[in-house]
């Protein structure tokens, strides 16, 4: 199932089921002789190998987030982080309004990490969705990769965490965090 155009997106069933990755790539400079886009190029690359290994999984992978936080040294087309949290957000609040509920930011920028993993937790509390985070650095593959070899290896690292993820448990609630109270005295 990945890999769909926006369209094909309404007829799918039982979308609360469906891992649902956003990728979220930057442009900038990581060396010589590599394009301001290698962050994209190497994130999908890896994404779309773990989509050709994952299985049973079933796996949606939307259109990537293209944006570096900053300001960034060597980054090209920075936003501030207020924007782009709430780019993250309007996205998933727009996924979460069709039925999708366990989301994957997976992320390919340096400069994106910790943005991402404080998105992931704010839209959990707000809006309820299974959100979790796969940063581009933990798969152990860098921006010069071009050997087919790595990108086996790192998409059958991320397909395990696709499988992971689908193989939780959904969140109880529909996802609403319980209310806590203080003990009477």
């Amino acid at each position: 199932m990945p890999w769909r155009s926006w369209m094909e997106i309404s007829e799918i069933a039982e979308r609360e089921r469906v891992v649902l990755v956003v990728p979220v790539a930057g442009f900038a400079d990581h060396g010589p002789d590599l394009p301001l886009d290698a962050e994209e190029q190497i994130l999908m690359r890896v994404v779309k190998e773990a989509s050709l290994q994952r299985g049973e999984t079933r796996l949606l992978v939307v259109p990537p987030l293209r944006f570096v936080t900053g300001p960034a040294d060597g980054a090209a087309f920075t936003v501030e982080v207020p924007v782009a949290h709430a780019f993250i957000d309007e996205v998933c609040a727009s996924l979460a309004a069709v039925g999708f509920r366990r989301v994957v930011l997976c992320n390919a920028s340096p400069w994106n990490e910790e943005l991402c993993d404080a998105a992931a937790r704010d839209i959990r509390i707000a809006r309820g969705l299974q959100m979790f985070c796969v940063n581009l650095s933990a798969l152990e593959i860098g921006f010069a990769a071009t050997e087919d070899a790595e990108f086996a290896k790192a998409g059958g690292r991320l397909a395990a965490l696709f499988a992971e993820i689908a193989g939780r448990p959904a969140l109880a609630n529909d996802g609403k965090l319980l209310t806590m109270e203080a003990p009477a005295k």
